[in-house]
């Protein structure tokens, strides 16, 4: 099915990526959902290339009161990732107070440089740890790395629709 999309989205010009020996097990299938919504470009933008090239000042932008900056949700993304990655290493979480909004309040202007190598630091571990887990963790975490993909994709989404709005995306990149 997914060789079928990839040939009708060659012939559209809307991917240039699709594999031609697409993932056959669950932790290549799950490597690959990773690394498109970390650093590979295949069907939508990854969140370090939404958020490359971004100052502080930029990340602080809020479209309205009400919203979230990119830095704010580049923090949340890094919060929760770091926060699982803890527990799929039996290593005690940072308290939490159960505030979701705190996940996102956390970042300042002065952090911007520190969010990013934090987000990024802990996608390669998750990387690592998704290469190297034994087949039984990996079934046993097969659901919620599938949801930290998610997670991440999803506010991916948001971040290049506040760059729109900020005037600042090079369509070029994606998400035209």
């Amino acid at each position: 099915m997914r060789m079928f999309i990839c040939a009708l989205l060659l012939l559209t010009g809307l991917t240039a990526t699709c594999q031609q020996n697409p993932p056959t097990t669950l932790r290549g299938v799950l490597l690959e959902q990773f690394r498109d919504t970390w650093v590979d470009q295949d069907w939508f933008v990854p969140v370090m290339k939404a958020l490359d090239g971004l100052t502080a000042k930029q990340a602080m932008w809020k479209p309205a009161d009400s919203a979230h900056s990119i830095g704010e949700l580049a923090y949340h993304i890094w919060y929760w990732n770091k926060e699982q990655l803890d527990k799929f290493y039996d290593r005690k979480p940072a308290p939490f107070s159960g505030d979701n909004n705190e996940t996102f309040t956390a970042f300042t202007e002065e952090s911007w440089a520190t969010t990013i190598k934090q987000l990024n630091d802990v996608m390669q571990a998750w990387e690592t740890a998704i290469k190297t887990a034994d087949e039984a963790k990996l079934q046993k975490w097969a659901s919620i790395i599938d949801h930290i993909n998610t997670h991440t994709a999803y506010h991916t989404g948001q971040i290049l629709y506040v760059r729109k709005l900020q005037g600042i995306w090079d369509s070029n990149k994606g998400v035209k």
